[in-house]
């Protein structure tokens, strides 16, 4: 995920807690939601959780879910697990203490919950408790059955997850006397902005354009995923053609050369020289206040569906092994329901929900987004998941997916190679892998 962790991010969105009604631009999903039948807890007797997650920090676990957690169930101990030195969930297993509930994502649930043996099919409880999943995007809920390849549900969608926008500098388009970005713009339009945009003045450089690469290939409008469902090669290499052609041009543009890594190149909007960048909406993205930035939501581009390429959100699961599965379902079931849900989408969360009320209160209590365009988050609908590799097929891990295409990538961009050849090259990569896997 291109996404940059920071305590101080989170602090300042976190800062009003409140919930009431917003407005804003409705989005084109189901309005409403069906209130999910949420059994009583009926054990008494005091119990622990062990949770653990991944880049997500106490302090923000505790400012969201703790409290909530706490008045609901007063005979359940949270013991929050961070994954760091000598807690990773690999150390976790080996030392024979798996948590109760885990905090997954898509590209790394393969090696990191369903190769350590971990997994658990949620859909007996989903059944017992009549628990509605209608109520979450049927997006995310596909991504997740999906990407198992089994048919089971191996966990429910937890905000945030990572719609992709446009964002702009103000500042750089007052200064050079250029109209403001709008939402339904075109990549052509955007790239004629870009041109206009990318100069020398002085001794300063102004970069019209840059873009998060990674979400910009990986959560494309087509869905298209990188490893091909039902072969072992890169999938649809004309499809990727045409992504890798669209971005590459922006960087041939004069005084908008990218950066020499992707981290690089992902920060250097908040630098406050670049107009315009392609990336997700994020609340762990810092940009200075220095930086007078707003969005608008996301470019199409000619013979892609008309969607908004997004990051899927993390899962809560539970682990096989849990010895208190019933208890840890509850507890995700509060943790997901609609009043925690308003008061993270208040402060800037994007909700996982359908919930009209709760996708249009976005940011109404955050310092910095109750003053941004919100409504370019919800302009267009997420697009699909991507499909996901046969059962039968070797599969490989998201992450060495990721990196078998933004590499050759960034050889195109900085001028090494040619697309054709950047793409037989991802597509050895990635048959490198599945051998990988294979020899495992």
């Amino acid at each position: 995920m291109s996404r940059k962790l920071g305590k101080a991010a989170f602090l300042i969105g976190m800062t009003a807690l409140t919930a009431c009604g917003g407005e804003g631009n409705p989005a084109k999903t189901p309005v409403g939601e069906t209130k999910p039948a949420v059994a009583e807890v009926k054990n008494t007797e005091p119990i622990t959780l062990d949770v653990f997650t991944v880049g997500v920090s106490k302090e923000e676990f505790d400012t969201r879910f703790r409290d909530v957690l706490g008045k609901k169930f007063p005979n359940i101990t949270i013991n929050y697990i961070m994954s760091g030195k000598g807690t990773t969930i690999q150390d976790l297993v080996a030392e024979g203490k798996i948590p109760d509930i885990m905090r997954i994502d898509v590209p790394g649930m393969k090696a990191g919950y369903l190769d350590l043996g971990l997994g658990y099919d949620l859909n007996d409880l989903v059944k017992k408790y009549n628990y509605d999943l209608k109520r979450f995007n049927p997006t995310f809920i596909q991504e997740m059955i999906s990407a198992g390849r089994t048919g089971a549900l191996y966990g429910l969608p937890v905000p945030p997850y990572f719609p992709q926008v446009l964002y702009y500098n103000k500042d750089l388009f007052d200064k050079f006397g250029v109209p403001y970005p709008k939402d339904g713009m075109t990549w052509d339009e955007v790239y004629d902005l870009a041109k206009k945009l990318s100069r020398s003045d002085g001794n300063t450089v102004y970069r019209g354009f840059s873009a998060g690469i990674m979400p910009y290939l990986r959560d494309n409008p087509f869905s298209l995923p990188i490893l091909d469902p039902e072969k072992d090669q890169l999938s649809d290499p004309e499809k990727w053609k045409l992504l890798f052609n669209n971005l590459k041009r922006f960087y041939e543009i004069p005084n908008n050369a990218v950066e020499k890594t992707l981290a690089a190149e992902n920060d250097i909007f908040s630098k406050g020289n670049v107009a315009m960048q392609l990336n997700q909406f994020n609340i762990y993205l810092i940009i200075p206040k220095e930086v007078n930035w707003d969005i608008v939501s996301v470019p199409t581009l000619e013979g892609a569906p008309k969607l908004m390429g997004q990051r899927g959100p993390a899962y809560w699961s539970i682990t096989k092994q849990s010895r208190h599965k019933d208890e840890a379902f509850q507890v995700i079931m509060e943790m997901l329901s609609d009043n925690v849900q308003m008061r993270d989408s208040r402060n800037g969360i994007p909700t996982t929900l359908v919930n009209e009320e709760i996708r249009r209160a976005l940011g109404k209590d955050h310092p910095v987004y109750k003053n941004k365009h919100m409504d370019a988050v919800n302009y267009y609908q997420p697009s699909a998941p991507t499909p996901k590799r046969k059962a039968e097929l070797v599969d490989v891990p998201g992450r060495s997916q990721e990196s078998a295409l933004t590499s050759v990538f960034m050889e195109v961009a900085t001028g090494q190679t040619d697309v054709n050849t950047a793409l037989r090259k991802a597509d050895e990569n990635l048959k490198q892998e599945i051998e990988k896997e294979k020899n495992k």
